[in-house]
């Protein structure tokens, strides 16, 4: 019997599993089931709340995907973990580790919950590419679509700057470019519109989960290829499918998204696993 919490950042839901007093080791299939919308809870991804490594952080968050594979990182889940956690410790301010890093969390002046993401790759060993390339300039196209940026935010993205956002579909288009040779760890995909200097529209098919309401670190991507591009400040709105994220890209290249988390309801698990 495993508790959980369901929780979304701007409809980017996840399922919630605190393991820091008693480990849990679920395995693909049962990742699977529990992300399923029919037969599970239901979620774009699973995390599991480990104990800490790093004495500054509260907790290791690890990512898995509905398709049962591991993520290096999820935006809006951490922004949601940070929220809870920041309950748990009555503090508005904490860190937490993933496998991209330690992630500073606070409630901002807008009383969202912010992280920071860390810094922005864009070298194409970082993201990775399978071959050397300018990464703001990838020799790559889907359908009409050409000229995409790449760009690491602890996980691999491609950006591709479109007239109109709102009529692209990302689960036609967004399965080829994942799994594109380019790309040796698959990607996750964005498509963006710029809608003025310091706002943007961006739809998403996720590495591992499809096409979601929303991608914390997908809008940190944006944002960042955006202003490469010169196309926008760096610091932006980015509208998704479920809502609006605030992106900072700080002069030390660290990233900074901002935004709302809320909880669905909580509940308990009844699967067979290999708790430890």
């Amino acid at each position: 019997m495993i508790p959980f919490t369901k929780m979304h950042g701007i409809g980017n839901d996840c399922v919630v599993i605190d393991a820091r007093v008693k480990p849990y080791a679920l395995d693909s299939d049962q990742i699977r089931l529990v992300a399923d919308r029919r037969r599970g809870v239901g979620g774009d991804q699973l995390v599991v709340i480990e104990p800490p490594r790093h004495s500054q952080a509260v907790g290791f968050l690890r990512f898995y995907n509905s398709d049962g594979s591991e993520a290096q990182a999820c935006g809006n889940a951490t922004r949601c973990i940070v929220s809870r956690l920041m309950r748990e410790e009555d503090t508005d301010l904490l860190a937490v580790e993933t496998v991209a890093g330690l992630l500073p969390g606070h409630v901002d002046e807008r009383g969202l919950v912010a992280i920071d993401m860390g810094s922005a790759q864009l070298d194409w060993q970082d993201i990775p590419l399978s071959r050397q390339m300018n990464t703001l300039h990838l020799d790559l196209s889907v359908g009409p679509y050409t000229d995409p940026v790449a760009v690491s935010i602890g996980n691999p993205h491609c950006v591709f700057f479109v007239e109109d956002a709102d009529v692209v579909d990302p689960a036609t288009l967004g399965p080829a470019v994942e799994r594109d040779p380019l790309f040796p760890e698959r990607t996750n995909v964005e498509f963006v519109s710029v809608l003025d200097s310091g706002r943007i529209r961006m739809r998403v098919w996720e590495r591992g989960a499809g096409t979601t309401l929303a991608c914390g670190s997908g809008a940190c991507a944006a944002a960042v290829a955006a202003a490469s591009r010169g196309l926008t400040t760096r610091k932006i709105e980015v509208v998704l499918d479920g809502g609006t994220l605030f992106i900072d890209w700080r002069a030390d290249n660290h990233v900074v998204m901002s935004g709302p988390v809320a909880v669905a309801f909580t509940g308990t698990l009844k699967i067979a696993t290999g708790a430890a």
